[in-house]
């Protein structure tokens, strides 16, 4: 893995907001889209420049590629021997899909967001159970072939019980996917013992749009069908360029998409970043805002980055906006994320937007 290009930037060092964010202030959006760092524009800078003056090479791609995959891994705490890359989070769900048997039991929760349900219903024929988030493992039985979730729900912030699922879902022999895009920068996701784990980029670690990956386990390995296998699946991308041979990675290398190369040239700086933090640091950070917004609001503590409330005809969303805050709304809710930008003057400025 590359040496890190933040030395300044540890457990022991970070600060509150990030000066690497000039633009945060007021930005409340990070579920919806994060915002770049200084070096990530500078990144995305940089290769457009070099595009443009013709010195880009594949294999300079290649490498930036290599080095983000790495990062990947030491966020989802895997061997980057198990991680995929790809652009969306619904291909590697759809991986998942596409390989279930015929008549599959799946579980899922009722309300995730699509991305992470779509693909087992549009398989066509596999038995798809919605369970309440609360009571996702008590759904999971012996004739569940996989348990897929959110391990942070993208409308409401909850936050799922993973430990318990992941219990029940190993006693029945179920398989565990679990999607952390909502979760994955701003707490640590590096401790889940689950079989599939999808993560797109551009929310909390706040990279260009079209920069994901996946770790899988050593079963998903072997049961997961890269339907999606192109020239960039084989262990040397650049010798499985033509048939008539099925080229096929040993690892996870077999599910990677080709990748959106400007893309990732930023994301290798985004996701160098946020591997370098102390995320249980920027959890306690984000979570203290969050709760400091919560009481304003008369609402309960929550262990969720993400604050949201009923507002089914979008006033709370339009005083937010009017005030010039960015926020969000989804399902009748109005949304607010707090983040590495974000301090107590964001909070009060929320706060005193909605007359409180």
């Amino acid at each position: 893995m590359a040496r890190s290009m933040h030395p300044a930037l540890d457990a022991t060092t970070v600060r509150f907001p990030d000066p690497r964010f000039p633009a945060g202030r007021g930005y409340l959006a990070a579920c919806t889209l994060g915002i770049p760092a200084t070096a990530t524009v500078a990144a995305v800078a940089r290769d457009l420049e070099r595009w443009r003056d013709g010195v880009n090479s594949p294999a300079e791609y290649t490498a930036v590629l290599e080095r983000a995959r790495g990062h990947a891994a030491t966020l989802l705490g895997a061997n980057v021997d198990r991680v995929a890359v790809g652009s969306q989070g619904s291909v590697f769900v759809a991986l998942a899909a596409a390989s279930a048997p015929a008549g599959a039991r799946v579980v899922v929760v009722d309300g995730d967001f699509s991305s992470v349900v779509a693909p087992f219903l549009a398989h066509g024929d596999l038995d798809v159970q919605h369970a309440p988030l609360d009571r996702l493992a008590e759904a999971v039985t012996p004739s569940t072939w996989l348990v897929a979730f959110s391990l942070v729900q993208s409308a409401t912030g909850e936050i799922a019980d993973a430990a318990s699922v992941i219990a029940a879902a190993r006693a029945a022999g179920a398989l565990v996917l679990i999607d952390t895009t909502q979760a994955t920068g701003w707490m640590p996701t590096d401790r889940l013992d689950a079989d599939i784990i999808v993560c797109h980029a551009y929310k909390w670690l706040s990279a260009p749009r079209g920069a994901a990956f996946m770790a899988v386990s050593d079963r998903a390995l072997d049961e997961l069908v890269p339907l999606t296998a192109g020239w960039y699946s084989g262990e040397d991308p650049w010798a499985s360029c033509y048939g008539p041979e099925l080229y096929l990675a040993a690892g996870a290398r077999r599910f990677d998409v080709s990748p959106a190369w400007h893309a990732w040239a930023g994301a290798e700086a985004a996701l160098e970043l946020a591997a370098s933090l102390d995320l249980d640091a920027v959890r306690h950070h984000d979570v203290g805002l969050a709760d400091a917004f919560r009481e304003r609001l008369d609402l309960p503590p929550s262990a969720s980055a993400i604050v949201s409330w009923p507002d089914p005809e979008g006033c709370d969303l339009a005083s937010l906006t009017a005030a010039g805050l960015a926020a969000s709304g989804r399902a009748g809710r109005a949304r607010v994320a707090f983040h590495l930008w974000n301090d107590e003057e964001d909070v009060d400025r929320a706060a005193r937007a909605l007359g409180r």
